[in-house]
């Protein structure tokens, strides 16, 4: 059966531009002009992904994902924005978005990145006992089966790329992981050497689990290469 994709830009040309090549790859394809439509198409139309445009009339993308996350649906989202603005791009991610593309953008590369996001969407069911286990580092807890972190036993707050990527660095503890590996590890894509992304999640993530986020006692910089994460001293962590 041919997985179904909703549409979500309200610019006519560009709609018809993924509409055409999606179907031409092989998916069923519905399109709607605004955010609000979206809900309403959601009734009938349930759509095993959604491309939206962050600039819609009246409800944008941002508040789409939100409200979409907020209603516990888990549809993945790929993201259309006009803004070249890392904060923009950051800003979809960490209201649910799963992927992004700046316009103007390929249609052969958006059906590449919309292939790897349903192939992603399908793999996370069914974690491993192994992947489950609780994850201790110093002061910090992680739990992955409830998605929690805790610092010194109080939960924080983190969004989910945020989450993500101290999951993944947490799992590849003492190694240097160079921002590409990073950008492939959480996004499960390679953003055309955007590595923005990654430093300003980091910068994000230090903020919360850090005692002094300017001299990191966890997430090291290693100058040239990325970030690693370690154990603190002893004396760090009580």
């Amino acid at each position: 059966m041919s997985k179904k994709v909703l549409v979500v830009d309200d610019e006519p040309s560009i709609s018809r531009l993924i509409e055409y090549n999606l179907k031409l790859a092989g998916y069923e394809v519905s399109c709607v002009h605004d955010g609000e439509a979206v809900f309403q198409m959601l009734r009938s139309f349930r759509p095993d992904l959604i491309v939206l445009d962050l600039m819609l009339p009246g409800m944008d993308g941002i508040q789409v994902c939100r409200e979409l996350r907020k209603q516990a649906n888990a549809v993945p989202i790929v993201m259309l924005t006009a803004m070249h603005e890392v904060t923009d791009r950051i800003a979809g991610l960490d209201n649910g978005a799963d992927d992004y593309m700046t316009k103007p953008f390929s249609p052969q590369e958006l059906i590449s990145r919309i292939g790897a996001v349903l192939r992603r969407a399908r793999e996370l069911p069914g974690a491993s006992p192994e992947e489950d286990a609780a994850l201790e580092i110093g002061r910090l807890t992680l739990l992955p089966s409830q998605r929690e972190v805790k610092v010194n036993g109080q939960p924080i707050e983190l969004t989910p790329k945020e989450y993500e990527l101290l999951l993944f660095l947490c799992r590849h503890q003492n190694r240097v992981l160079s921002r590409q590996q990073l950008l492939h590890g959480v996004w499960d894509y390679h953003f055309l050497g955007d590595t923005r992304i990654v430093d300003v999640h980091i910068s994000h993530v230090r903020d919360k689990i850090e005692r002094n986020p300017r001299m990191p006692e966890y997430i090291q910089t290693v100058r040239g290469v990325g970030y690693k994460l370690i154990a603190p001293a002893i004396h760090s962590a009580l």
